[in-house]
This record gives structure tokens, C-alpha cells and sequence, in this order.
């Protein structure tokens, strides 16, 4: 674990995941405003007025140890959960180690940076971003681990926010819908020899996952959304990301469930 020395202005952020995309697109809104921006991640974020704490949030406590030295020296008003992963393949043949991982990632890595973060923010109130997914109202089909992942965070931040509001403490679960970004490429598909009878179906459904992701949001501008909730002296409790998502995630809750989960099927060619 490493830490550039330098001298850092008044407000800090803590970005877990800004090496790319997202978290990347938001840490260059940050740094131009001003901000003193950490990003804790596996591989470092390219932009120079970031400093970079290099760990893997679901390997050990490296990361939460980088958050708290980062608040013991410089404080912390800011802290974003942008990391996360991805699987597509049957709930019949899923590794546990796969989706364990991919839970200790998208959730319990966020759960455990909030925790590292919040003894330092309870003095001067602060906010907490959450990254989840549409994903987490919205089932994916054959990527079910992930939908549950987010929807976890989702509920999480709920809770957090009335927990630790008389603190000054502000938690927002921001919800994109697909975004152009190469987390599309990232994602572990299963092959067809271990998908059995499920392979047309799991390829198909990729497929039109990745043209759902790569069709959509660029992730500058669902870094502006999020920028505009950090601003936000009242931020909402969950957002979702675009005019176009916020429409459909309110369509999802109005529709009967089983309509929902007919048009989600036909979206992924099912």
C-alpha cells in the first residue's frame, strides 16, 4: 500500500474504484473542483492529481486501512463505492467461489469501507455514495448474483441513511443503467461446456446485455449525476442515473411483477 506526499487542499475524497470508467470520470469532476481525491484500487487511476492507494478490497484490509490513514491525516468529506464485478451464468452451475467474491466486491466491500469511514465523519457530517445498478431494481437474466449484489447496496444505503443522519452524514445509492464502459468486457461469462442445457440462453443473454451497456450512459455523464448529488445539500436517498432510468425504474415499480419480469425476459431474447 502507497501514498503520494503531497500537500492536499481543504475537502478530501475517498473514491474506492476510480482506476476507470465511473469512478475515473468522477474523480476528474472531483479534482477539478477542487477536491483532494484518494482512489483505492487494484490498478492505479491515470489522472495526475489523484493519489493512489493501490489494494483489492476483496483480498485482505489493505483497502479500509487506506481509508483510515487517509482520514487520520486529511480527514474524509466524501466517500464513493465504485467498485464492482460482474458473472453471467446459471444459478444451477455457479461457483461458490465466484459468487462469493463477487458479493465481497459489489457489497461487502462497501459495508466495510462505510465502516472504515464513518468514525472519522461523524465529527463534521459528510457524504457516502453508493455506485449500485438499475440492476438491483431490475433483474439482469443470467447475471442474478450481480442483480443481488446491488440490490443489497441498494437496501444498505437505506438503512445507513437513517442511521447516520443525526451525524450529518448523507448516504445516496446511485443507480446507472448501462453505461459504455469496459466493465462490459470485464465480465466473467461462463463457458458453454459448463452452462449445459442453459448455453443458448446465457449467450444470448450476454449479448444483449452488452449491447444494453454499451448503448447506454457514457460514464462522464452518469459521473455528472453523481457529481450533482455531491453537491446536493439535501441529496435524495437513492437516484437513479438519466432521465431515460429514472422513467424505467419507475415504470418497474408501478407494473405488475410479472409484467416486469415479461418485458425483462424479452430484453434478454429469452
Amino acid at each position: 500500500m502507497s501514498m503520494d506526499k503531497i500537500i492536499y487542499p481543504e475537502k478530501t475524497a475517498v473514491i474506492i474504484g476510480a482506476s476507470s470508467g465511473i469512478g475515473c470520470e468522477t474523480a476528474a469532476l472531483l479534482t477539478k473542483g477542487g477536491w483532494n481525491v484518494f482512489n483505492i484500487s487494484r490498478t492505479p487511476c491515470e489522472n495526475i492529481k489523484v493519489n493512489n492507494i493501490c489494494a483489492d478490497v476483496a483480498v485482505g484490509e489493505d483497502a479500509f486501512r487506506g481509508i483510515k490513514l487517509t482520514a487520520e491525516k486529511y480527514g474524509i468529506d466524501l466517500l464513493i463505492y465504485c467498485a464492482g464485478c460482474s458473472m453471467a451464468a446459471p444459478i444451477e452451475h455457479a461457483e461458490e467461489s465466484d459468487y462469493k467474491y463477487l458479493f465481497e466486491v459489489n457489497f461487502f466491500g462497501a459495508l466495510k469501507a462505510v465502516q472504515a469511514a464513518v468514525p472519522y465523519m461523524k465529527k463534521n457530517g459528510g457524504k457516502i455514495i453508493l455506485v449500485g445498478s438499475l440492476g438491483g431494481d431490475i433483474p439482469i437474466i443470467f447475471d442474478s448474483f450481480y442483480s443481488a449484489s446491488k440490490a443489497a447496496l441498494e437496501m444498505f444505503a437505506r438503512s445507513a441513511c437513517s442511521e447516520l443522519k443525526n451525524y450529518g452524514i448523507k448516504v445516496t445509492a446511485a443507480l446507472p443503467g448501462g453505461t459504455a464502459t469496459g466493465f462490459t468486457f470485464k465480465r466473467k461469462v461462463y463457458s458453454d461446456e459448463a452452462n449445459g442445457a442453459y448455453a443458448v440462453k446465457v449467450d444470448k443473454a450476454v449479448q444483449s446485455l452488452a449491447h444494453i451497456e454499451q448503448g447506454g450512459m457514457s460514464a462522464k455523464a452518469v459521473a455528472m449525476d453523481i457529481y450533482k448529488i455531491i453537491l446536493d445539500e439535501n441529496p435524495p436517498v437513492i437516484k437513479a442515473c438519466g432521465a431515460k432510468n429514472r422513467a424505467y425504474r419507475l415504470m418497474s415499480r408501478v407494473m405488475p411483477e410479472k409484467l416486469t419480469l415479461y418485458m425483462t425476459e424479452r430484453m434478454y431474447r429469452q
